[in-house]
């Protein structure tokens, strides 16, 4: 069954389970993030990264297979395809992993706080979508809370955590360029991923980009792995690496495309607030890490920006014509 098709010029209402798939999708995200901390402990990234594609293309393969209704790839659909994985998959992954390392966390947090605002920008520049007031002031309270997040985290770590903030190179200039790209690689991630919810199915796009990770991480991986010893890796990990591989690249991948596919990206990007805020939710819960009155307002800002996002208005902003095959998002 194919989504709801919607003529030129008028207004579509995106179903509930779209906004809940972009909620548990951007909730799951966070969640793994905070957990890959143990890890990226044992396993160098590019080996992290090259078994993480790798199990999961294991996983993905039947959803390769084309639906009987969904049309052949076009030239354009497979030039989308390597970009969405390049960009929102590879190169994010580096630019992120490797400003932190140059920046360190708290300085990652507040750049990568602008991630909402620049998939609104994105989605007005490249794909016509108009921007209202209430979807400018949601990203302003999805920015605002993760900032206050970000800037609770060097006073809840303790009386070091400033030289320790030092010591990870927190002034770098190179480290935050690296953070400003991670999130232009998220945005353009948002941006093309609703073109190709156009035309494909949410698991497809899901398997395909995931084939492209893989390819473009190959050579690292295989450089770190000859020097590797993989007997230290206890069970327990391999089971986290399992974990984190089925959830970033199958579940978390899905159920974005599943709900882009019915919601405007700029709308969608206001949903970003979420991978922080759980993150730090894994943190507290997980991790034992301390709670206090700043973190409650950086969640209730995080509330705000989405009832601001999702509750019913008189006017939506005009969706672009949607008519993916092959199956349902849901």
């Amino acid at each position: 069954m194919s989504g709801p098709l919607v003529g030129p010029g008028a207004v579509a209402r995106p179903p509930w389970w779209a906004w809940a798939a972009l909620a548990a999708s951007t909730t799951l995200v966070g969640s793994y993030v905070g957990l890959s901390k143990l890890l990226v402990a044992v396993l160098p990234v590019f080996l992290l990264a090259w078994l993480r594609f790798a199990i999961a293309a294991v996983a993905m393969l039947p959803w390769l297979k084309r639906g009987s209704a969904e049309p052949p790839l076009s030239t354009r659909d497979r030039r989308l395809l390597f970009w969405e994985s390049f960009l929102g998959n590879f190169l994010f992954s580096i630019c992120m992993l490797f400003g932190v390392k140059l920046s360190g966390a708290v300085a990652a947090g507040v750049v990568m706080a602008a991630i909402p605002a620049a998939v609104a920008v994105g989605s007005w520049w490249l794909l016509g979508e108009r921007v209202g007031k209430r979807v400018w002031a949601a990203v302003a309270c999805a920015v605002l809370g993760v900032a206050v997040l970000a800037l609770l985290r060097p006073a809840a770590a303790g009386g070091d955590a400033a030289a320790s903030a030092s010591a990870s190179g927190s002034g770098s200039p190179w480290g935050a360029l690296l953070l400003l790209g991670a999130v232009v690689c998220e945005a353009a991630y948002v941006v093309i991923g609703k073109r190709l919810t156009a035309q494909l199915a949410p698991r497809r796009i899901s398997a395909l980009i995931n084939l492209w990770g893989l390819a473009l991480v190959t050579p690292f991986g295989l450089w770190q792995a000859t020097r590797f010893d993989f007997a230290a890796v206890t069970a327990p990990t391999w089971a986290l690496l399992v974990f984190y591989s089925l959830a970033a690249s199958m579940a978390t991948v899905w159920l974005w495309m599943a709900g882009l596919a019915q919601v405007p990206a700029a709308r969608s990007g206001v949903f970003m607030v979420m991978v922080p805020l759980s993150a730090a939710a894994v943190g507290v819960l997980v991790l034992g890490e301390p709670f206090s009155s700043g973190h409650t307002a950086a969640f209730a800002l995080a509330l705000a920006g989405l009832l601001l996002v999702t509750w019913p208005s008189g006017r939506l902003p005009r969706a672009a014509p949607v008519a993916r095959s092959g199956e349902s998002a849901r």
